[in-house]
């Protein structure tokens, strides 16, 4: 990916608008806490409002990284490109939920290339390390982490 995604190369992947019915429906699944899943509760605690879950602004930012991806496999496709084939990701590191997501708040992901290197354990494999994150509509960064995507022939 170095060649079509050199390091410092930011992209962005897309926004997901979390609104209070989204919030609690992936919390009562995922993370029940009366933060994430009841708005009057919600106000007594730290946050003051309903807010979602840190794992589901993650899952935002997955669901927007592979429909981009998608979308950039057939666009190179076109190009007469041959995209490379991505996935799975051995991990990610320093995760942070920096601000909370409140209902209404819309969160625009990107991916940004750090370092592209070939595995030496591993011939014929690169490993990809990038950075994500989100941001709110006001500009302020609530989510940000280290990832590693794996890259094969």
């Amino acid at each position: 990916m170095t060649e079509l995604y050199p390091a410092g190369h930011k992209v962005e992947t897309g926004s997901k608008l979390f609104t209070a019915e989204d919030i609690i429906r992936f919390a009562e699944k995922f993370d029940p806490q009366p933060f994430h899943t009841d708005a009057e509760a919600a106000k007594s605690y730290v946050f003051g409002a309903l807010c979602a879950s840190g794992w589901h602004t993650c899952a935002g930012w997955m669901r927007c990284f592979i429909d981009f991806w998608g979308t950039e496999i057939r666009r190179l496709k076109t190009e007469g490109i041959a995209p490379p084939k991505l996935g799975p990701s051995p991990g990610f590191e320093q995760l942070q939920w920096l601000k909370p997501v409140y209902a209404g708040d819309t969160i625009t992901y990107s991916l940004t290339s750090l370092e592209s290197r070939p595995l030496a354990s591993r011939p014929g494999l690169m490993l990809n390390i990038g950075l994500g994150e989100g941001v709110n509509q006001n500009g302020e960064t609530v989510l940000r982490f280290r990832t590693k995507i794996l890259e094969f022939e």
